[in-house]
């Protein structure tokens, strides 16, 4: 019997895995540096917490199941659900605005291809109970943040306001569940269908023609202008442009200008109202998306009071994909500092000791544990990156002194026992 991994999952030895965490704990920095706090959600949930988000469809698309007592269940796909969940059971009261972050896999049951697999992992927050246009304009900026200090270079940041979208078609009465049809084709770039829709809705022709004008435009602080003339007959539009106007402001303040403003940017589902934002990527082909984000009321339908929330989720494993493209250097660290060796078995417990003292002390260390001679064990010591391999042997450990060798120079020298510890956490700490 030929044991694989399942279709759509991977798996990540020792390098890829040294990547990732790099990654990881760099995003990982710069949320916490924004204030924001780890969470953690169970990796399934109710079934009905996503069917309540997204409708019954989602049903075909992800993993589902029955538990041993009946309960529908379901491994989450994302963790936007997860996070509002959270906040109905244990936050409601608590100060705001709560700033969260998480790092989780997530589950989709779609056909594997590149950049999409069933098995994938997402890293995002989520700001609950801030004020729009400002929490937006602080959660954008921190994106680009986390991408810089990722050296992660060519990627745009597109941002829109559906209410401008909606302003416009609520003004011609279209119902909230036709919107959400329209904008659905919007997200996908369809216009074909977008104006066989608009067409079989019988929207007025001006409306008509204003819509599909504005969800082909891109810009910068220069198309605001240009939009207004386009909707000044709108108020509600109107009004979601000077949000969006006010963000741009906000975001210059934040130090964050490489921006396209991209009013073709929509969510499909209702509770998406105000601003939106994704991060491309080109040269990720047809998922050059690598996050995406906006402002919601999803606690309202699950049954809590209106609070408005804005957050956004890196697919981790796309902006994995767009460093190893790019060749970013992600400065893998070594596997271990020192790495400790008896010359002689009769040595073997001393170095034990020694190896485990170093350990205590906060140095990465590892030991040889197979019993190999020197010059096996001394290449094995290179491959792991190691910078100093402690030699011990009988007449040096007699007179109390232990040997230390640099692994990059190969110098060697003979080093006093109750010193080597101090020592090495000198040459480590100001080492480059």
């Amino acid at each position: 019997m030929e044991l694989q991994k399942p279709r759509g999952t991977r798996d990540f030895l020792f390098k890829e895995m040294k990547e990732r965490k790099l990654v990881e704990n760099t995003m990982r920095k710069v949320f916490e540096t924004y204030g924001y706090q780890e969470i953690k959600t169970p990796i399934f949930e109710d079934l009905s917490l996503f069917t309540l988000k997204s409708g019954e469809g989602i049903i075909d698309e992800i993993y589902h199941f029955q538990d041993k007592g009946g309960r529908d269940l379901a491994l989450r796909p994302e963790l936007t659900a997860p996070v509002a969940r959270i906040y109905l059971n244990e936050l409601q009261k608590a100060a705001k605005p709560l700033k969260m972050y998480y790092f989780g896999s997530c589950f989709r049951y779609e056909r594997p291809q590149a950049g999409r697999f069933r098995q994938f992992w997402q890293m995002g927050c989520e700001l609950i109970g801030g004020k729009s246009p400002d929490s937006e304009a602080e959660i954008i900026a921190m994106a680009a943040h986390c991408l810089e200090e990722l050296k992660l270079e060519d990627y745009q940041i597109h941002l829109g306001n559906l209410g401008i979208l909606r302003g416009i078609l609520s003004q011609d009465s279209v119902s909230a569940d036709q919107q959400d049809q329209i904008m659905a084709l919007i997200d996908k770039g369809d216009v074909e269908e977008l104006k066989k829709l608009l067409g079989d809705l019988k929207l007025p022709e001006n409306s008509k023609n204003i819509l599909l004008k504005l969800v082909g435009m891109r810009g910068h602080q220069d198309i605001i202008d240009k939009v207004k003339n386009i909707i000044k007959d709108f108020p509600d539009a109107m009004e979601s442009l000077e949000e969006l106007e006010t963000l741009l402001e906000m975001l210059e303040a934040f130090g964050f200008a490489d921006y396209t403003v991209n009013l073709g940017i929509a969510r499909g589902l209702d509770y998406y109202t105000g601003t939106v934002f994704e991060i491309y990527v080109e040269g990720l082909g047809a998922q050059k998306q690598i996050s995406g984000g906006g402002t919601y009321n999803l606690i309202e339908i699950f049954g809590g009071e209106k609070v408005e929330s804005t957050g956004f989720a890196f697919g981790f494993d796309r902006v994995m994909g767009a460093l190893k493209i790019q060749e970013t250097n992600t400065q893998v660290e070594r596997r271990v500092d020192v790495f400790v060796t008896p010359i002689s078995s009769e040595m073997k417990l001393h170095a034990f000791e020694i190896a485990q003292n170093l350990r205590k002390s906060g140095i990465s260390t590892d030991v040889e544990l197979v019993g190999r001679k020197l010059k096996k064990t001394l290449s094995f010591a290179s491959n792991s990156g190691a910078r100093f391999v402690v030699l011990i042997g009988a007449r040096e450990l007699e007179e109390n002194k232990l040997t230390i060798k640099d692994m990059e120079s190969g110098d060697q020298e003979q080093i006093p026992l109750e010193m080597v510890k101090d020592i090495l956490l000198d040459r480590i700490n100001n080492k480059e």
